[in-house]
């Protein structure tokens, strides 16, 4: 019986994967829904002055249904890349994304509050699956710090960086010559 005691390392990670099922699962729910969810929705018969703003969404969602449905892949995806260990922090990023944008089209477009309460929900697992995965996350961030270069101010990194500046330059009114046709 001494080995079923646990841990607080075994409790943290049974919290951890229970909040990785939750928004695992409400990924998976949400993007293969995208498939019905805004079917029609673009067929309102007002104006865009009579519409509320939950209706707006609705219809721009409705519009495009490939968008939708690259919406809903993502969603998939990013549960599925959050469900596994090896991949759990690319589908933090993934999924925080998403639903940070969910988040504040809910918000600004006042759409149902209970919709609300669920995205906020989610990206709390995140940000709790994020802590409990802080070494990782650590890691990855000072690696952007380590692996940098190191900014000297010796004639070849300036001689570099003005080079750099006028590609840069090319390149933005080659953006503009093109755009603006």
């Amino acid at each position: 019986m001494n080995n079923l005691k646990l841990s607080k390392k075994d409790l943290f990670q049974i919290i951890e994967n229970a909040l990785v099922w939750i928004v695992t699962l409400a990924m998976s729910i949400y993007g293969i829904g995208k498939v019905v969810q805004f079917k029609g929705a673009a067929e309102i018969n007002k104006t865009v002055n009579e519409m509320t703003g939950m209706e707006l969404m609705w219809a721009f969602y409705g519009y495009s249904e490939n968008y939708v449905l690259i919406l809903g892949f993502l969603e998939v995806l990013g549960g599925l890349l959050l469900f596994f260990r090896k991949t759990r922090i690319i589908g933090c990023v993934l999924i925080s994304t998403i639903l940070i944008n969910i988040i504040l089209q809910d918000i600004f477009y006042k759409v149902n509050a209970g919709a609300l309460r669920a995205a906020i929900l989610y990206q709390m697992c995140i940000v709790a699956i994020l802590w409990f995965n802080k070494e990782k996350v650590l890691t990855i961030i000072n690696s952007f710090y380590i692996n940098s270069v190191e900014f000297g101010l010796n004639k070849r990194t300036m001689f570099i960086y003005f080079l750099t500046f006028i590609l840069f330059v090319i390149l933005r009114y080659a953006e503009w010559l093109i755009c603006s046709i």
